[in-house]
């Protein structure tokens, strides 16, 4: 069953990813293509200030483009969906496993609706809680010399939303045996979210939009970089919730996770 479960659950995120990287498509590329035009415009700008004046009598040096290894329109077509789509399969299949983990243990909830909760839960642990302390940005927003320690800031901030993530269902499961499922729940969740702002306030700050940066485009490339996780974790628990309600049937025994 595990391994049932496991397929389908790498099948949905596919599903899930496709979908996701055509809304990316549709929504967020149009921010992103706009944000590469102020970028590249900025970058000759500043090669022109900088450039040496040439000798009176003296032609100046032809500037040769730069080639690309992988032209634009394939990186926001093929490249976009091929990185969503493997990516929505990589997530399917720890779904499933964290769908494995929870179903019958917390809760009693039908498959289906243990997926919809589950996907509720993902998303706001592994992408929006995170997105609210360092959100995503387009090119030509974040300096080149810091993007080691922004990307290591944010994962670490995901693994933290992860830690106490898993801390609030075990600890909200105890807690709804003792004051009931709503009451435990409820304290679980403020408990998390306590954690979690506790993190926001200790971690750095990180603000490197430059000057003159459209508000407009940051913040349509913000709601479409939200919008895009949306669908692909409400397209992930709706299609796997499907998937894991035609496998285990009538089943009650609980899959157990290797």
């Amino acid at each position: 069953m595990m391994r049932t479960l496991l397929v389908r659950g790498m099948l949905a995120g596919l599903i899930a990813g496709v979908l996701a990287a055509l809304f990316a498509y549709f929504f967020g590329e149009p921010s992103v293509n706009t944000a590469i035009g102020l970028e590249e415009a900025g970058t000759a700008a500043h090669s022109h200030t900088h450039e040496p004046a040439a000798a009176p009598g003296e032609t100046p040096p032809a500037e040769e483009p730069e080639e690309e290894l992988v032209s634009r329109d394939v990186q926001s077509t093929v490249g976009l969906l091929a990185g969503v789509g493997l990516y929505g399969v990589a997530i399917g299949g720890l779904f499933s496993l964290a769908f494995a983990f929870v179903y019958g243990r917390v809760g009693k909830l039908r498959p289906r609706l243990t997926a919809a909760a589950l996907g509720f839960g993902a998303f706001a642990v592994v992408f929006f809680v995170p997105f609210l302390k360092y959100p995503a940005n387009p090119p030509a927003v974040g300096q080149p010399d810091t993007i080691g320690e922004r990307t290591g800031l944010y994962f670490g901030f995901v693994a933290l939303s992860l830690l106490f993530g898993v801390v609030a269902v075990i600890v909200g499961r105890r807690l709804a045996d003792r004051f009931g499922a709503w009451s435990g729940g409820l304290l679980a969740a403020g408990g998390y979210v306590v954690a979690m702002a506790v993190c926001a306030l200790v971690m750095p700050i990180i603000d490197e939009v430059p000057d003159g940066f459209p508000g407009s485009t940051l913040w349509s490339f913000r709601t479409a970089s939200i919008g895009t996780q949306l669908v692909l974790w409400i397209a992930l628990a709706l299609t796997f919730g499907a998937f894991a309600e035609k496998a285990l049937g009538s089943h009650k025994k609980v899959p157990q996770a290797a």
